[in-house]
């Protein structure tokens, strides 16, 4: 079963929805990225990430625009499941974008981060490092085409923190010439042939028919989408 849930920031209490509390051992939960819970490096957090990493389930992220950068880029990079993941702690890991991640049978394309002022002016990150996550770099854009042409751009799924702008703008959100990531994945949209793409960042419970689904605190069974 892959569950799909929206931005989280810090609270923990979505963790004890009775959807998500039904998942086993092999199970996945995804988040549409500000996970927030790598946040100050305390201890506290980290016996946090400790306790959630423990679960038998995976519990997967794609990083938003409201993330301590620094603090994330302190856990180590590794191959997982034929992409390239942060692993913070047991079945708990970032989902690195422009990856694509065989995950209980699916595909699933990910790709984190957007535009946004700097980390809302809450995380303790730099401005250069948040930078990084709002202009996806000319390497991760190679990485995200190889990705995908070795599944020859189709997929099961698509998760996103930003929506592609033409989303955006179906749900009155306003939209900047610099929302690179957006401007990106709009292009994305026209080469990828997809069964369901997921976003977060709008904190809106939305389905745009046929394909596009916008995750605030919903929890939603992607295998029901189909």
């Amino acid at each position: 079963m892959i569950l799909v849930t929206g931005d989280i920031h810090g609270d923990t209490k979505r963790f004890t929805d009775k959807r998500i509390r039904k998942l086993r051992k092999g199970d996945t939960l995804i988040v549409c990225g500000d996970l927030g819970l790598i946040w100050d490096g305390s201890d506290r957090e980290k016996r946090t990430l400790r306790k959630l990493g423990r679960r038998k389930y995976n519990i997967l992220f794609v990083e938003g625009a409201h993330e301590n950068f620094d603090e994330l880029e302190k856990y180590p990079t590794e191959p997982w499941n034929g992409g390239t993941s942060r692993l913070i702690s047991g079945n708990l890991r970032q989902l690195l974008r422009g990856s694509v991640f065989v995950i209980e049978g699916r595909k699933v394309f990910a790709f984190g981060g957007g535009s946004g002022e700097v980390n809302g002016g809450k995380a303790p990150c730099s401005e250069e490092t948040a930078a990084r996550y709002e202009l996806p770099s000319d390497p991760e854009l190679a990485e995200a085409d190889k990705a995908l042409a070795k599944y020859g751009y189709s997929v099961d799924y698509v998760v996103t923190y930003e929506p592609p702008v033409t989303m955006a703008e179906f749900l009155d959100q306003k939209v900047s010439a610099t929302d690179t990531v957006g401007i990106y994945l709009d292009r994305k949209r026209a080469e990828i042939s997809f069964t369901h793409w997921f976003f977060g960042k709008h904190h809106l419970n939305k389905p745009i028919p046929p394909k596009f689904t916008a995750l605030f605190d919903n929890v939603i069974d992607a295998e029901k989408l189909k």
